[in-house]
C-alpha cells in the first residue's frame, strides 16, 4: 500500500480510538466506572458495537485504555508543572500540589481496583517515584533538604503521605504538602 494511504488508515484508526476513550470519559463522568457499556461507548462515540468491538475487545479493555490515557494526560502536565520551577525544592512543591490535585478517588469498586493493578498504573507510578527521587536527590546536594535518609525513601515517604490526603479537601491536601515539605527540611542539630 502506498505511505499516504497507510497514513489516512493510521489516523482514522487513531480518530476512532480518540472518539471511543472520549465517550469512555464522558460515561466515566456522568455514570462512574460500573456505568460504562459497550453499547453506550458506541452511541456515545458515534459508532457501530462491531466497530467498537474492532478495537477493544470488551468493557475492560475500554475503561483499561481509557485510564492509561488518563495517566499519560497527568504524567505530561506533571512534566509542565516541573518545567517552570526555579529550584529542586520548587518542583518537589509543584509535583506534590499537581498531585493532590490530580488524586481522584474512582471509590471501591471491584473495576477500580482491577484497573489500579493493571502494568500502565505501575509504570507511571514507577516512573512518578523516580521523578520525585530525583528532586529529593537534586535538593539534597544543594542542602535543601535532609540528606540523613535515602531520597528513594523519602520519595515512598512522600507518595504515602500523598495516598494518606486523598479524598480529602483541598485545604487538607495542601496542609499535608505543608507537612511533608517541614519534615524534609534540613536536619539541625
Amino acid at each position: 500500500m502506498p505511505k499516504l494511504w497507510n497514513a489516512t488508515i493510521d489516523g482514522h484508526r487513531a480518530a476512532v480510538r480518540d472518539a471511543i476513550l472520549d465517550a469512555v470519559a464522558r460515561m466515566v463522568a456522568a455514570h462512574g466506572l460500573t456505568g460504562v457499556s459497550m453499547s453506550g461507548v458506541a452511541a456515545a462515540a458515534g459508532i457501530g458495537r462491531a466497530t467498537l468491538y474492532k478495537y477493544y475487545p470488551d468493557v475492560e479493555a475500554a475503561l483499561a485504555a481509557w485510564h492509561g490515557r488518563q495517566i499519560a494526560s497527568h504524567l505530561a502536565h506533571l512534566d509542565a508543572a516541573l518545567s517552570g520551577a526555579a529550584s529542586p525544592l520548587q518542583a518537589l512543591r509543584a509535583v506534590l500540589v499537581h498531585l493532590t490535585q490530580t488524586q481522584h478517588g474512582h471509590g471501591g469498586s471491584e473495576i477500580a481496583q482491577h484497573l489500579h493493578r493493571q502494568g500502565h498504573v505501575q509504570v507511571a507510578h514507577g516512573h512518578l517515584r523516580d521523578r520525585i527521587t530525583a528532586l529529593l536527590t537534586d535538593a539534597g546536594r544543594a542542602g535543601l533538604i535532609r540528606v540523613d535518609l535515602a531520597p528513594d525513601l523519602l520519595a515512598d515517604l512522600c507518595l504515602a503521605s500523598l495516598a494518606a490526603a486523598e479524598g480529602r479537601g483541598p485545604d487538607e491536601a495542601q496542609a499535608v504538602v505543608d507537612v511533608i515539605l517541614a519534615g524534609l527540611q534540613a536536619k539541625s542539630l
